[in-house]
Order: structure tokens, then C-alpha cells, then sequence
């Protein structure tokens, strides 16, 4: 039986996962209908969010630190509150350098998130796959509401309010934490371990780690290049289909990105049923392929191709936050989050300057897409590598006094 403390915990950490994906993904196409406000190009408009998305991987290691150190729930509050705010400063922009502050400042709290809220849960419940694959769908939930709720929010009033409503929302659930924590409803637990060094010996920790910080890198350059590109992707190559306005591409992004949160549970599931290290293959070797394809369609085809390839993408995400909760030191797993997200989110800043680049470059973005399928062979034949030994220690389900 799960106990209170862990669900309002899923709920908090959940809601900060969707959250923090709903933020970053709001820009990408809000951007469509900004190119009239501000007479600018795509690529110019696209690079405006780069800072923020620097921010978004770089400050996670001091945020993992913090929640090592002062706690979770202290540092969820900040992102909850931070992260709102902050998107408020954003709909109440008038020009190009007060969005690339505002959205540097999203960036910026939003790193607090993956370090923090992921290791609350993964050290707090034993399903480990199940629950972070929970937590995924949560996040890709997030990926999928926000351009839908994008594109509506701008149509029916401006892409002010696009921003501004979801703020306000962050902003209500973290005073509703506050209340929770200060009543004593919910509080920092750390599940028992009967080895408390570690779940891997110290050689495969360092060789898995080392490993891992490359793939994950992978993981989050792929990730946010093909969720920055699908808007723009789809409005050119399904022109006949979306129609004018921005409800028509974020209908379908939204649709891809619910799928791929649907899938996410599959995804925890095999991680709890089979070997991590081959569920994280394959999931890397479905992606070579749906790249290449996805590059070259330009029919109605194209729509279930990049379905496929952002679920291949996404159900691997248990398994990776899996195993690197694996090879991570127990008691400094947050800060192991942190370095595992400064890394992957940091690299995945490159996204925006490649996106930007291969439009302005030739208009289209089929050969980033081949580049793409090239990393995801890299980090196949990466994975290949990890250690093979399964975990030492036993995990017991948590018993917290009330």
C-alpha cells in the first residue's frame, strides 16, 4: 500500500513535470503568430528563447545541489512560484530583449524541476520504472497541453495569454505546497536501502555513469530539437491540413505528444519487467530509422512517422532515469540528477541554434533530422557498453510515521 506522504508527492512532482515542458513548449509556437507582431523571420524570433534554455539545463546542478542540502519541497515551492512568475514577465513583453530576459528567467527557475523532482521520487518508492514512467506521461502531458493551449490561447485573445494563464495556475499550486508543507501534509522521505553505499558496485557505477552522461546528453539534444521543429515541420510540409491560425498545428503536435506520454507507461513497465540496459537499446535503435524517414516524407504520412519517433524518443525515459539512479550515490542522488540534467538540457541548448540554422540555412530541416538519426546510432553503440551486472542492493517500501 502506498502511503499519503508518496502520493501527494506524485502529485507535486507530476504537476512540476508537466509544468516545466508546458513552459518551454509554449514558445514554439506562439512564434508562428509572432513573426507579423515583430516583422522578424522565424530563425531570429526561434533564437530568443536560446537563454532560456541554457538556463533550463545549466543552473540544474547548483538546483540539485540545493535540494540535496536544503530539500525538495523548499526548492519545488521556488520552481512553482518562480516558474509563473516568470511566464507572466514573458505575456507582458513589448519587445525581442524583454522576452529573451523573461524567458531566460523560465529557464531558469525550470531547471530546478528535473534534479529535484525526479529524485524526490526516485528515492521515495519502490516500482521505481512505474513511477517515473507515471512521471513521464506527466511531462509529456505538459509537451502535449501546451501547444494546443497555445495556439487556442493566442487565436481566441493574443499570445500574451498564452503565457500569463498558465503562470498564474504555477503560481496557485505553489502557494497550495507551501500550505501543504507548513501543515506537515507533506514531508521529505528517504526510502530505506538495505546497502546504503550503492545499487552497483563502484566499477560499474563509474563505468555506467560515464556512459550514461554521453547517451542522456543524446537524449536531450533529440528531444528538444524535434519538439522545437514539429510546429514550424508540420505547419510547411501539412499546410493542406492544419489550416490557418495555429489551432491546426498545435492540435497535431498536441496529439503526438499525448501519444507519447500514453506511452511512457509502457515504458516504466518494461522497465520494471525487463533489463534496463535493453529496453534503454532499443528504444535508441527504433529512433535511427523514424529520423531518416520523418527527413524525407512530405505527405500526410509524415503524421504517424513523427508520432513514432518522439515515442521512441520518450519510452526510453524510465529506463534512463533508472538506471542512472543506479549508478548514483544515494545520499547525493539530487545532485547526481543535477549533473545528469546540466548535461542534457545544457546540450540541448544546441537545439536552438541548430533549429535556427537549418531553417535560415535552406528552409527546411531534413537533413538536421539525418543528423539526429547519426547521434541516435552514436549512443546505440554507447549503450552497447553499460555494465551488465544487475543492482546490489534491496529496496524496502517506506514507512513514515505520521
Amino acid at each position: 500500500m502506498v502511503d499519503q506522504n508518496f502520493r501527494y508527492t506524485q502529485v507535486f512532482s507530476n504537476t512540476g513535470h508537466a509544468l516545466s515542458h508546458l513552459f518551454m513548449m509554449i514558445y514554439p509556437t506562439v512564434v508562428l503568430a509572432l513573426e507579423t507582431e515583430f516583422s522578424a523571420p522565424y530563425h531570429v524570433l526561434i533564437s530568443l528563447m536560446l537563454a532560456g534554455n541554457i538556463l533550463f539545463g545549466a543552473a540544474a546542478l547548483p538546483a540539485g545541489y540545493l535540494g540535496d542540502k536544503w530539500g525538495a519541497i523548499n526548492m519545488m515551492v521556488v520552481f512553482f512560484f518562480g516558474t509563473g512568475l516568470s511566464a507572466i514577465l514573458v505575456g507582458l513583453a513589448d519587445n525581442q530583449i524583454q522576452i529573451v530576459l523573461s524567458f531566460a528567467l523560465i529557464g531558469f527557475f525550470g531547471s530546478i524541476y528535473h534534479p529535484v523532482g525526479i529524485a524526490w521520487i526516485a528515492r521515495t518508492i519502490k516500482n521505481r520504472g512505474k513511477a517515473l514512467g507515471i512521471n513521464g506521461v506527466f511531462g509529456s502531458l505538459g509537451m502535449g497541453i501546451a501547444p494546443i493551449m497555445a495556439g487556442a490561447l493566442t487565436d481566441v485573445f493574443s499570445w500574451r495569454a498564452a503565457f500569463i494563464v498558465p503562470g498564474i495556475f504555477s503560481i496557485i499550486i505553489g502557494i497550495i505546497l507551501l500550505i501543504f508543507s507548513l501543515k506537515g501534509l507533506i514531508k521529505e522521505n528517504e526510502m530505506k536501502m538495505d546497502n546504503e553505499e550503492s545499487e552497483s558496485s563502484e566499477g560499474d557505477r563509474r563505468r555506467g555513469i560515464l556512459l550514461l552522461l554521453f547517451t542522456v546528453a543524446c537524449t536531450g539534444l533529440i528531444y528538444q530539437a524535434t519538439s522545437f521543429m514539429l510546429p514550424k515541420l508540420i505547419e510547411m510540409r501539412l499546410t493542406n491540413f492544419v489550416g490557418e491560425g495555429l489551432i491546426g498545428v498545435g492540435l497535431i503536435v498536441s496529439i503526438i505528444y499525448f501519444l507519447s506520454g500514453g506511452m511512457q507507461l509502457v515504458g516504466g513497465w518494461l522497465a520494471d519487467k525487463y533489463q534496463l540496459k535493453r529496453v534503454y537499446l532499443v528504444c535508441w535503435i527504433l529512433q535511427i530509422p523514424l529520423l531518416v524517414i520523418a527527413g524525407f516524407l512530405n505527405t500526410a504520412l509524415i503524421f504517424p512517422v513523427l508520432a513514432m519517433m518522439v515515442v521512441a524518443n520518450t519510452i526510453g525515459s524510465p529506463a534512463e532515469n533508472s538506471l542512472f539512479a543506479k549508478y548514483s550515490p544515494p545520499k547525493w542522488r539530487s545532485t547526481a540528477f543535477g549533473v545528469k540534467f546540466v548535461l542534457a538540457l545544457g546540450v540541448a541548448a544546441l537545439a536552438v541554434p541548430l533549429v535556427s540554422w537549418a531553417h535560415r540555412l535552406v528552409g527546411e530541416f531534413t537533413w538536421l533530422l539525418v543528423i539526429l538519426a547519426v547521434i541516435a546510432a552514436i549512443a546505440a553503440a554507447f549503450t552497447v557498453l553499460l555494465p551488465e551486472r544487475k543492482a546490489l542492493a534491496t529496496y524496502k517500501v517506506p514507512n513514515v510515521a505520521s
